[in-house]
């Protein structure tokens, strides 16, 4: 590989990244402005609701190459949960799945170094692995922060059909399980869940309290404490969840107008440090290619 290809590898390798963190930051404010207004449930794309075949290729590859009985970190469990425990998969899978990463990844990095000038290939087989073995906890907080937004803004709509069915003499596991049994989105599924074992007979308080294990986000922590007032102090149920409807909703629209204010910066980050140097790289490869193509014109028969 010569200087002039690898650059302009590193140029398209910097040119789609930016692209892909400018849309996607962009459409993020997008939708969290547009669900400000007044959200509804949603169902989870099929894509969401199983674990991508790359990250089970790396699964199986990875239950060959991790020794056995190497530790998980104690929050793993915790961040697989929040993230909506993506195709069933635990801290043992993921685990396997970082290995296998951190392999794939100094692979990689040992055929670019070979050709990478100077220090630059020492830099590259350091980084290859540790990049490798860090993507998919960066895929899980990425996994988790999305279902974090769905959640906030299906939040509000739920709790109003909530109220609705209670005030109808529904006690409260009922209305969770029939509230998420006629709606989709990851709350839904929640309340599905919850309903379930309440119904198998697990206490109320044990259910709820697992919930906010699962959606680790401020709203629902406060929901389920509310609930837990209500319940104690006898206080009436539907004005309790008509309350956290409105807070709910205030802190959807404070949410979105802080991504809006964030989109901005960031964008124009990403445009400094990916976009406008895989151009500069582009031109360099040309210049090098050049000065490549007149050196050997010069040079005597």
């Amino acid at each position: 590989m010569t200087g002039a290809s690898l650059l302009t590898f590193v140029a398209a390798v910097l040119a789609v990244t930016g692209l892909a963190d400018v849309l996607a930051g962009a459409g993020a404010a997008g939708r969290s402005s547009a669900r400000a207004g007044g959200s509804g449930a949603r169902g989870e794309p099929a894509a969401r609701r199983t674990a991508p075949r790359l990250l089970r290729a790396l699964v199986r590859l990875g239950r060959r190459l991790k020794p056995a009985g190497a530790p998980a970190p104690r929050d793993l469990e915790a961040r697989i949960a929040a993230a909506g425990r993506p195709g069933g998969l635990g801290a043992r899978e993921v685990m396997a799945a970082k290995v296998a990463a951190a392999v794939g990844g100094g692979l990689l990095a040992a055929l670019l170094s070979a050709a990478a000038p100077g220090r630059l290939g020492v830099a590259l087989a350091v980084a290859g692995p540790a990049a490798g073995f860090l993507a998919p906890d960066a895929w899980l907080a990425r996994r988790a922060a999305d279902r974090a937004r769905r959640v906030r803004s299906e939040l509000p709509a739920l709790l109003d059909l909530l109220r609705v069915s209670v005030e109808a003499g529904s006690s409260l596991p009922k209305a969770l399980r029939d509230v998420g049994a006629r709606t989709r989105g990851p709350l839904a599924a929640e309340w599905r869940a919850l309903g379930r074992e309440v119904a198998l007979g697990v206490p109320l308080e044990a259910a709820l309290r697992s919930t906010v294990e699962r959606l680790p986000i401020p709203e629902v922590r406060s929901l389920v404490a509310a609930l837990e007032r209500a319940r104690r102090h006898g206080a009436p149920l539907a004005e309790t969840l008509a309350s956290q409807a409105r807070d709910a909703r205030f802190a959807l629209a404070r949410h979105a107008r802080e991504d809006a204010a964030r989109a901005g910066p960031k964008i124009q980050l990403v445009v400094a440090l990916l976009l406008v140097p895989s151009v500069l790289l582009l031109v360099a490869a040309a210049l090098v290619a050049a000065l490549l193509d007149g050196g050997g014109a010069a040079l005597p028969v």
